[in-house]
């Protein structure tokens, strides 16, 4: 759904949101920004159309998960209109598989939703870059989940500032800012936001972090946000390295696009469970746990003779194989 705007510059929210932009941060324009009604997106909302004029759109995603979200779809229209921004309203009911918790699935859903919308609604035309209000504090809840996870150095490389996904330029230009800050600047413009109220909700492992944990880090390392964030660039630059390997390994043991068990054996286990897991995600977008990578890793060791069977429980799906490759299907 588009709202159509009523006259009412962005710059009459003064003091100037685009400040609060790096300088670092340009889009492809046309820009659509992902809208919530949160603090965090209407102070991005507020800074790209002040600073791009005319160039901005927003997109909101109606998930349904609370009785509130009719009051944050209604709070967004109403700001947009204030704004002149364009605003398209997308519908999602995300529904979430086995072991996947209702956040996930509505995370899942509301990226696919906001590439969908900018691919086909016909209001976003011309729109190439989609720019996400994560900020600071979200970085570091991010990299203290990936590490009460144990995960590995994708989990900690956390979010990036910037990627392409679907063709289109993604941008998280807040990533250095902490989430007070964003809020210090709508309190002195007076602007209004909504808030969720299921962030108040300690059941919750990211809002017991944000309750319990970073109070107590900012007072024992007031520079942890920037100290957290630098961890998590080294980590993403390695998981790139590694990425780039891996490429070139999977490159060498396909056989008609799928891997070949002997090629795969004549590496060492680091590098076919590197090589795997790119294959896993990068083909069919799934990811294995610790255990079943170890798992399969024996099974493949164990394929010594054309008889040998092999059939695995791999992410979303099954691996097994078929003569001389393993293929990955969701069907076992």
């Amino acid at each position: 759904m588009a709202v159509s705007p009523t006259p009412k510059s962005a710059n009459n929210f003064a003091p100037a949101a685009g400040a609060l932009l790096p300088t670092s941060f340009k889009p492809a324009l046309p820009l659509a920004v992902a809208f919530s009604g949160g603090a965090d997106s209407t102070a991005l909302l507020l800074a790209c159309v002040q600073q791009w004029p005319g160039q901005v759109k927003a997109i909101h995603i109606h998930h349904g998960l609370q009785a509130a979200a009719d009051q944050f779809a209604r709070h967004c229209q109403q700001l947009c209109l204030q704004l002149q921004v364009p605003l398209i309203q997308c519908n999602v009911h995300a529904k979430n598989e086995a072991g996947q918790s209702p956040e996930e699935a509505a995370r899942t859903a509301r990226y696919s939703a906001l590439s969908q919308a900018v691919q086909t609604h016909p209001d976003l035309q011309g729109v190439s870059a989609i720019a996400l209000a994560q900020h600071a504090d979200d970085q570091v809840e991010t990299l203290l989940l990936a590490l009460s996870r144990g995960a590995g150095l994708p989990g900690l490389a956390s979010m990036p500032a910037q990627w392409t996904r679907d063709g289109l330029q993604w941008h998280r230009p807040f990533l250095s800012l902490p989430g007070a800050k964003l809020r210090e600047y709508l309190v002195q413009a007076q602007v209004e936001w909504v808030e969720d109220p299921s962030n108040q909700d300690e059941q919750f492992t990211r809002n017991r972090i944000r309750a319990k944990l970073l109070p107590v880090l900012e007072q024992a390392f007031p520079q942890f946000r920037e100290t957290f964030a630098r961890s998590a660039s080294h980590a993403a630059e390695a998981q790139e390295i590694l990425n780039e390997v891996a490429s070139v390994d999977l490159e060498s043991v396909l056989q008609a696009g799928s891997p070949n068990i002997k090629a795969l054996q004549k590496l060492s286990q680091p590098r076919q469970s590197l090589v795997l897991r790119h294959w896993l995600k990068m083909t069919h977008q799934t990811t294995p746990s610790t255990v079943q990578m170890s798992e399969l890793l024996s099974q493949i060791e164990a394929c010594t003779t054309r008889g040998h069977q092999l059939r695995l429980k791999v992410g979303r799906g099954y691996v097994r194989r078929d003569a001389e490759v393993l293929v990955w299907s969701v069907e076992a």
